[in-house]
């Protein structure tokens, strides 16, 4: 499998949360329990193994892993509500200790930390977001009935950004930010150039189901082989960190003329 232009990151992306937990529709006229906020405010540990599990700043969410995104938050109803509509009962509240049900229904217990040192987890509040550093270049030639045809591949990191929904070990949902990118091909046969064209995820629409192309990045690009029906390239589309994938396969005719048709999934 291709390597992803981006590796990364955060928040609560497309995966949808348990019926039980978004069940509950909170009017958008409901006060905001501010005192409540206020005791949030701190770094979380949980409460069995003691490893940092949150820090709240404000109106937002800090996770401890460097790839989640923060997350606004409001308190309502006795309800810890994300900015993405995620919203996790509160079963007990006091300055010290914090008690949530995640998505499975999972008692989360954490407890305010009193160490300072604790809060050096959270140096960098915004996530990381890896990407290729430089352009990915690859060209052979190849013969058909005594034609010869030099291709070339480019892949082309961006910064587009895709969001992938998920959820950390706490079962609150993240959200996960990838970069996506550009692929780009060109075939000559001699000095004339018989095709060439950037590739985008979005011209996949025909070939990958919606809800899944949202969250996929173009996360490589390969040629394949060559036969009377032209010179074969393998796109493919991946929901990253997962095991995903679609493998959408581009025919360019000797006339120049591209066709795509999906190979796997």
């Amino acid at each position: 499998m291709n390597k992803f232009s981006i590796i990364v990151i955060t928040l609560a992306f497309f995966v949808t949360g348990c019926d039980s937990q978004k069940a509950k529709t909170l009017p958008k006229d409901n006060p905001e329990d501010k005192e409540a906020k206020a005791m949030l405010q701190g770094v979380w540990l949980d409460a069995e193994t003691e490893d940092v599990s949150f820090r709240v700043k404000g109106d937002t969410i800090f996770y401890s892993d460097s790839t989640s995104m923060p997350a606004y938050f409001k308190i309502v109803e006795n309800a810890l509500v994300l900015s993405s509509g995620a919203t996790y009962a509160i079963e007990k509240q006091t300055a010290n200790l914090f008690w949530f049900k995640n998505q499975n229904d999972d008692i989360i217990k954490v407890v305010k930390s009193s160490d300072p040192e604790d809060a050096e987890v959270f140096v960098h509040d915004t996530p990381k977001v890896m990407s290729y550093k430089h352009q990915v270049k690859r060209d052979s030639v190849v013969t058909y009935n005594g034609e010869r045809y030099h291709w070339y591949i480019a892949i082309n990191p961006t910064k587009y950004k895709v969001v992938r929904h998920t959820y950390n070990e706490d079962g609150m949902e993240v959200e996960n930010v990838y970069y996506d990118n550009i692929m780009h091909i060109s075939i000559y046969k001699g000095a004339q150039c018989l095709y060439s064209s950037d590739f985008r995820k979005q011209m996949y629409h025909k070939m990958v189901p919606e809800k899944f192309l949202d969250e996929a990045v173009l996360g490589g690009m390969e040629y394949s082989h060559v036969d009377a029906d032209g010179l074969h390239f393998r796109a493919t589309l991946c929901i990253p960190d997962g095991a995903s994938c679609y493998l959408v396969e581009s025919t360019v005719s000797y006339k120049g003329k591209m066709t795509m048709k999906t190979i796997e999934y």
